[in-house]
């Protein structure tokens, strides 16, 4: 298993500087959230992605996956029953799947709740519905790409659209590509779900469904930082052979972000050694 830090911890750093940083804490990579970087699909082409890719590397670290999808530009959603702002969303995420193909990442995390939720007066079938009409095409385009495109599964407190990892399951078998998966949010489980982290991926891991895994706490702060544990899921990982990423995604940087973002990571490195 690699360890990632989510990027946008570290944005009060230059992404060198943030490639460094994550490199000394004994990361293997950087998940990226584009906004980080730019603003628009003009900031997202494969030039800038060439540099991104190198700068990492420069650092002996890679651009693990994207996340954060929908932050900018404002506006956007993949909900929305406008045809014409439903297709631009779908173009932007489009965008964002070449710009990860050519940063070197493999995996895309669709979180992006308020984009994805039902408008003022939109019932949530519908909503689903134009989702589902949107990754569908997004799959095609992420298995053209040779990357992986996951749906995350969101609190309730986000958005009332996908809020298990059995929901989301579902709506991957029913576009059915093999490019488009699920994954696990430690906190995002931790608030939604009946069963612990480590049940759930005992049960979705085996069956494919899940593709990528991001490590905080239900309280919002890196893993470790409360009380949702952290090493029972890496014990089922470990049994169960994953090799792919863990990123680690706090929201409130306790007690400041580098603080934060060394203690998440020494957190879950030491968590990893202990089941050695």
């Amino acid at each position: 298993m690699k360890i990632a830090l989510c990027n946008e911890v570290l944005r009060h750093l230059p992404f060198a500087g943030q490639c460094e940083r994550a490199a000394a804490l004994g990361c293997a990579g950087l998940e990226l959230a584009p906004f980080t970087v730019g603003a628009s699909a003009a900031d997202w082409d494969d030039a800038a992605a060439g540099r991104l890719r190198a700068s990492a590397a420069s650092h002996g670290i890679a651009i693990s996956s994207l996340h954060w999808l929908l932050v900018q530009p404002e506006g956007l959603s993949l909900a929305s029953p406008d045809p014409a702002l439903h297709a631009r969303t779908v173009a932007l995420l489009r965008r964002l799947i070449g710009f990860a193909a050519a940063c070197g990442a493999q995996v895309l995390v669709h979180g992006s709740p308020r984009q994805r939720s039902p408008q003022p007066g939109q019932s949530l079938a519908d909503a689903l519905a134009r989702c589902t009409d949107g990754w569908t095409q997004l799959a095609e385009a992420a298995a053209a790409a040779g990357v992986t495109y996951c749906i995350e599964p969101l609190a309730p407190m986000e958005t009332p659209l996908i809020n298990t990892v059995a929901q989301a399951a579902a709506l991957v078998d029913c576009i059915g590509s093999p490019a488009l998966r699920t994954m696990l949010d430690l906190s995002a489980a931790a608030l939604t779900e009946r069963d612990d982290a480590a049940t759930l991926l005992r049960r979705w891991l085996p069956s494919g469904h899940i593709a990528h895994v991001q490590l905080n706490d239900r309280n919002r702060r890196g893993p470790g930082q409360g009380d949702t544990p952290v090493r029972p899921a890496l014990q089922a990982l470990a049994e169960l052979g994953y090799r792919g990423w863990l990123a680690i995604e706090p929201f409130d940087y306790f007690p400041d972000a580098d603080s934060c973002a060394a203690y998440s990571v020494g957190h879950v490195r030491g968590a990893l050694e202990g089941l050695r």
